[in-house]
């Protein structure tokens, strides 16, 4: 065993002993800034606050009634064969990162193709910031106040406010992201399954062609490779796994992780924080708004970087 190897054992050990815990903590009140600060935000660790939301979208908001109230509105819309829009695909023996091929439709015209479990998934699910750019009429049914003790501790107020809606069939593939999280349910549920970025030696990730999904005249899908325009192939860091079914017998550094999971449900709150992995399903015609706050780069993110240059190509 490697000095590396022994350094990483004494982290995760460490780290599980004093840290993370087995399960996501749950709070059944908002958290003061102070005890939220103190508690989680210090700490990198998340929670979920049960029925902290009391919003009239809460309730309100269904497919039906956004078509009513937004029926012609434009939106825009990630296409995939599979559910999985920014994920990993094979084609014709080469794995591929594919993105989804991006449309868009009137809300009622997405609702509808909700409504066939046999064609293609359709998911809103553009970050950048959509509820503040291209839906604004919702914005009224939202308390933002009631994240003011998360806005606090963050002392900033939100990057993007992202709206999402989609079938049970679209899901989110595992990934971190460099954003503080609250992720708000609105109708439905979603399903998280999160690993800490202490764990980052046991997730296996891979550089991978990157590709994009387009459609046929007669409606197939097939991955068009993005190359530059000196006809390179880009490249993109993905993780390598499926959490929902693992290959040990290929990525066995992955029977050490220790994945925490928790359902969040209309009206809850999920802090999630930074750098943490993170995979998510959902329910059928789920709706959600999260709200994304840019990480402070402090020496926690330098710390991380030495474990990413450490970790870099262990198991791929």
């Amino acid at each position: 065993m490697t000095r590396v190897e022994k350094a990483l054992n004494v982290l995760l050990q460490e780290a599980e002993e004093l840290c993370i815990g087995s399960s996501v903590v749950e709070l059944d009140r908002i958290p003061t800034a102070l005890e939220f600060c103190r508690d989680y935000y210090s700490k990198n660790q998340p929670v979920v606050i049960r029925q902290a939301l009391s919003w009239p979208a809460i309730g309100k908001w269904t497919p039906e009634y956004l078509i009513q109230a937004l029926g012609d509105k434009i939106v825009d819309v990630a296409i995939t064969p599979n559910g999985y829009a920014d994920g990993l695909a094979t084609q014709k023996g080469q794995e591929y990162f594919v993105l989804p091929l991006e449309t868009t439709m009137k809300l009622s015209e997405l609702v509808r193709r909700l409504d066939d479990p046999t064609g293609a998934v359709h998911y809103i699910q553009k970050q950048n910031s959509n509820l503040s750019v291209d839906l604004p009429e919702l914005a009224t049914d939202l308390r933002i106040g009631d994240l003011n003790f998360a806005e606090q501790s963050f002392n900033k107020p939100p990057d993007a406010v992202n709206f999402w809606l989609g079938d049970e069939r679209a899901v989110t593939s595992m990934h971190k992201d460099p954003y503080e999280n609250l992720y708000c349910v609105i109708s439905g549920h979603k399903d998280f399954i999160l690993i800490p970025p202490h764990q980052l030696s046991c997730v296996p990730r891979g550089l991978y062609p990157t590709g994009v999904y387009r459609t046929s005249d007669s409606g197939q899908f097939h991955i068009e490779p993005i190359r530059d325009e000196e006809g390179t192939e880009q490249l993109t860091e993905w993780v390598s796994i499926d959490p929902l079914a693992p290959d040990l017998a290929a990525y066995p550094e992955y029977a050490r992780a220790k994945p925490l999971k928790v359902r969040v449900h209309p009206g809850d709150i999920l802090y999630l924080p930074n750098y943490w992995f993170h995979h998510v399903s959902q329910s059928h015609k789920c709706i959600a708004v999260n709200f994304w706050y840019d990480l402070d780069y402090d020496s926690r993110y330098c710390y991380y970087r030495m474990l990413e240059q450490m970790t870099t190509g262990r198991g791929n």
